[in-house]
């Protein structure tokens, strides 16, 4: 999918495939991602939405296939290295520091955004931008006045802010959400989509969520991908995608599913 004609995607798959011995997790994914456009994935259960994640993202290697990240293939490239380069990921458990404060683990995505590395003390304290920098991105997230509390301590909807804070903090061009709602209370999901919608609404983001909820899809997506037994077989807009026929079987298991 192009919105523009002659745009450089700036993420892409080409015929991406994993194999865990006779199973075909993905099977020969092409698919185009670009800026200012906000993508979600969807599927029945075992589809392969998730191992799509960790194949772009560089969790896991691929079978066959590249992966390009704004022109330049990175296939080969593992996780840590895809991130420097500007892919953000946040998991469908969240992966934080549970025994350092708020405050300490966007601090540390501060830090490795600025390539001081990982060091709690030596570099820190003599950066008052980097200090404000992170102060800034807890604002973003309504979590400044939790800075100093220790992340075990957080609500699940909380731990899903400061997820979206660290990824702010990397700068990433590419920003990846698996499944960021699962797991919330009523009353956390809102305040989470609002704050994925405040970065879509800057433009300058591309965006990728693995979802099931379709009230979530229906207000988030600019754009829908179905996977099915690892394959995609449909890709458009909300609306064209959602009353086809192809995810009513894809969903429903009322027929078989060809691939697009």
């Amino acid at each position: 999918m192009k919105p523009n004609d002659g745009a450089t995607p700036s993420l892409s798959t080409r015929d991406l495939t994993i194999r865990f011995g006779g199973h075909v997790a993905v099977d020969r994914v092409t698919a185009d991602f670009f800026s200012g456009t906000l993508t979600v994935i969807v599927g029945p259960n075992g589809a392969g939405k998730t191992t799509y994640f960790n194949l772009m993202s560089g969790q896991l290697p691929a079978s066959s296939g590249t992966v390009h990240l704004g022109g330049a293939d990175i296939t080969r490239l593992g996780a840590a290295r895809r991130t420097t380069m500007g892919i953000g990921r946040a998991f469908q458990l969240t992966n934080l520091f549970p025994n350092l404060t708020v405050i300490e683990n966007v601090r540390l995505a501060v830090q490795s955004r600025a390539r001081l590395g990982l060091n709690m003390f030596s570099v820190w304290f003599g950066h008052q931008e980097l200090i404000a920098r992170a102060e800034h991105y807890l604002e973003r997230v309504a979590l400044q006045e939790r800075r100093a509390s220790y992340v075990a301590a957080l609500s699940h909807g909380d731990k899903r802010k400061l997820e979206v804070a660290i990824l702010l903090a990397l700068e990433p061009s590419v920003m990846m959400f698996d499944e960021p709602t699962a797991g919330m209370s009523v009353d956390e999901v809102p305040v989470v989509l609002e704050l994925i919608e405040q970065v879509k609404r800057e433009r300058n983001k591309t965006i990728l969520l693995v979802e099931h909820k379709m009230d979530v899809v229906r207000q988030l997506a600019d754009r829908i991908i179905v996977l099915h037994n690892g394959a995609l077989v449909a890709d458009g807009n909300p609306a064209e995608v959602m009353a086809s026929a192809i995810v009513q079987e894809a969903y429903l298991g009322t027929g078989s599913v060809q691939h697009v």
